[in-house]
Order: C-alpha cells, then sequence, then structure tokens
C-alpha cells in the first residue's frame, strides 16, 4: 500500500511552538517532505535539537475533523517519524476518520 497522507507537525517548546507541514508513509511511518511554516524562526536547526524543546504532535485532517498522534523526533538526524504501535493505532482512527460523513453546516 503506498499511501502518503498530509500532516501538520507541531513542535512543542517550552514556552511556543512551532507548526510545520509534511507528508506521512502509512506504511513505513516516516515522515517526509517537511516544511516548517515559519523557517526564519527554526533556522538551520530542527526543533528537536533546541534546548528548549519538549516534544511533537502530528495533526490528520479531514472534513473539519482532526485526530492528532505521537511523533518521535531524532535530533542528530532531524527526522520524524510514528513509532509502530502508534502508526497501528492512527491507521485505525484514520479509517473513522476518513470514513465518517462530514459535519452538517447550519
Amino acid at each position: 500500500m503506498d499511501l502518503k497522507l498530509p500532516i501538520t507537525i507541531i513542535d512543542e517548546l517550552t514556552d511556543d511552538e512551532i507548526r510545520s507541514k509534511g507528508e506521512l508513509d502509512m506504511a513505513s511511518g516516516e515522515i517526509r517532505n517537511v516544511r516548517c511554516e515559519d523557517a526564519e524562526a527554526v533556522g538551520e536547526r530542527v526543533p528537536a535539537s533546541r534546548e528548549d524543546y519538549e516534544f511533537s504532535v502530528g495533526v490528520l485532517s479531514n472534513g473539519g475533523r482532526d485526530i492528532e498522534f505521537r511523533i518521535e523526533a531524532d535530533a542528530l538526524s532531524g527526522r520524524y517519524f510514528v513509532t509502530p504501535t502508534e502508526l497501528l493505532e492512527l491507521k485505525g482512527r484514520a479509517a473513522k476518520l476518513f470514513s465518517q460523513a462530514p459535519p452538517k453546516l447550519h
């Protein structure tokens, strides 16, 4: 299965957050094509290498609904990924997200 989904990545810092866009490979859990929304704020360093870095989460959206999941960030390589256990749970949650009818607008 070659399913890659667009996600939002949120790197939580002590007093701030850094948002990026990326592409989650649902087969491997790898996150590729990461593009920071505010590249000047990050500079050359990946957020996970900063002293004030706390954790990263991903957000998958569809039809006005979101699901949040944990992302691992490797400070040395600058790569993001989802663990196999988290990916398995995410696949079930994503299936529900994409199979639900969109919310009704009033």
